[in-house]
């Protein structure tokens, strides 16, 4: 566990001059970049372009309280967490329950000391240290959920939670909008015959192939098993066979060392939108997969799309 962040801004809030000169000649001995801000807006301003790690505020602006300011910096959307040091008179001090209430982390009295400032910057830091480490791991956690592991390729929900999204688009500015299942033929006798390890690795040779031929506008995924899903957009119809054929031909073309040269072939069922109306991303699916089946029936290695 780190007691720092990696990098730590402070924003500078006060209107006398004296006060900011005070604060900067305290900081002067930390390796802290520093950003001053003459009232509550342009704070707000400084804060939007640069999102510093740490904002001290004086209680009274010119424009704005200090507890004003500390609640419009948490409405800001930013996700990283920032850390507000609230500087208040000795006058002031009966009210620093509202500034607490109001998103600040802790609080100073002036005059302040030193000494007391950095000791309460550097708590300040190990916190935001704190804010980094789990921002970090959230992002982990999210991404392994979202994650097939065996592929790497994005789970069946990452591709739901992605398509809605799209489909919504495509609904509003009239782009065409196509879901395209994919099952691998004769998987299980692969399995069988070659054990999983020669399965798993058919699985991701063809999530390379995926990875290597869908659009960055586009997404590929497995779905689990031997089953992966597409969702390609702003094809025109008439493309959309000879786009999907593609996948096809270079599963097709792979060579495998086991059982002297295996060639593996894989159906592509598709089905597709575009209008005003969305259906369900799931009644999507379902037509695709009965194009899908249509392509087995018909002996595999082949695509087939279910009109518009």
């Amino acid at each position: 566990m780190t007691d720092a962040a990696p990098q730590l801004r402070v924003l500078v809030v006060d209107d006398s001059p004296v006060s900011r000169k005070l604060l900067e000649h305290a900081l002067s001995s930390e390796p802290y970049p520093l950003l001053f801000a003459k009232n509550g807006e342009e704070a707000l301003r400084l804060f939007s372009k640069h999102k510093p790690e740490l904002v001290i505020t004086d209680w009274m602006l010119p424009d704005l309280s200090g507890p004003e300011l500390c609640e419009r910096i948490r409405t800001d959307a930013h996700s990283s967490y920032t850390y507000i040091i609230l500087v208040t008179s000795i006058t002031e001090k009966d009210s620093v329950v509202e500034g607490l209430s109001a998103g600040a982390d802790d609080y100073l009295t002036k005059p302040f000391d030193s000494n007391e400032l950095r000791a309460r910057i550097g708590v300040g830091r190990r916190i935001i240290g704190l804010h980094h480490e789990i921002d970090a791991k959230n992002k982990l956690l999210m991404e392994m959920a979202n994650t097939d592991p065996l592929t790497g390729l994005p789970n069946r929900r990452a591709i739901e939670e992605w398509a809605e999204r799209q489909l919504r688009g495509a609904a509003r500015h009239g782009f065409p909008f196509w879901v395209v299942h994919v099952d691998l033929d004769g998987f299980k006798k692969i399995n069988d015959s070659y054990g999983h390890e020669a399965g798993d690795l058919v699985l991701k040779k063809f999530a390379e192939i995926l990875k290597k031929n869908t659009r960055a506008s586009d997404i590929s995924g497995r779905m689990g098993g031997d089953e992966f899903l597409l969702v390609m957009t702003h094809v025109d119809g008439k493309n959309i066979h000879l786009a999907v054929d593609r996948f096809r031909k270079h599963l097709a073309s792979e060579k495998f060392l086991f059982g002297s040269g295996t060639v593996v072939t894989a159906s592509f069922g598709i089905s597709g939108f575009q209008g005003k109306e969305p259906p369900d991303f799931s009644m999507l699916v379902r037509r695709a997969d009965q194009a899908l089946y249509c392509a087995k029936r018909a002996g595999g290695n082949q695509v087939k799309i279910e009109s518009l």
